[in-house]
């Protein structure tokens, strides 16, 4: 249950340059602007992806590799602290030429062809993430999150 309320604080729309990656440059614009609470999402095409997928009995990411181009059909993602600093948590969802669709986390080595991004940012009390001993992921912590 959530008892934290945020305000719409300003949002940002833009693109994110060929060949740039994804992951990457979402993280370098709210690292820059230090957007601490906010929400992602983006659309477009990627010349390759990296999406992962949490197994949970070994507590660990196996990444997926897609070494061709796939239409982003959706990027959506949140931006919270992680050890002080903006960290964006995205998921993706791709899809090839023949209308088959690939999903999972975000992951370093998405290649961009082409994205639209917007980003909105919240004011409000910092959100945070902390490593959960249950999971072993780092899931959001705050005083006044239950």
């Amino acid at each position: 249950m959530f008892r934290i309320k945020y305000n719409y604080k300003r949002t940002f729309i833009g693109n994110i340059s060929k060949g740039s990656d994804l992951y990457d440059a979402l993280t370098q614009i709210v690292t820059e602007e230090d957007i601490r609470t906010g929400k992602i999402m983006a659309i477009g095409a990627v010349s390759e992806g990296v999406i992962g997928f949490f197994d949970q009995k070994l507590n660990t990411y196996k990444k997926i590799l897609l070494n061709s181009e796939h239409e982003i059909l959706n990027c959506s993602g949140n931006i919270s602290l992680k050890e002080g600093k903006p960290f964006v948590h995205a998921h993706i969802i791709l899809g090839d030429k023949e209308g088959k669709v690939f999903g999972g986390h975000l992951m370093n080595g998405t290649k961009v062809f082409a994205c639209e991004v917007v980003i909105d940012e919240y004011s409000g009390e910092d959100l945070y993430r902390e490593r959960d001993d249950l999971t072993g992921l780092f899931l959001w912590k705050g005083k006044n999150l239950v």
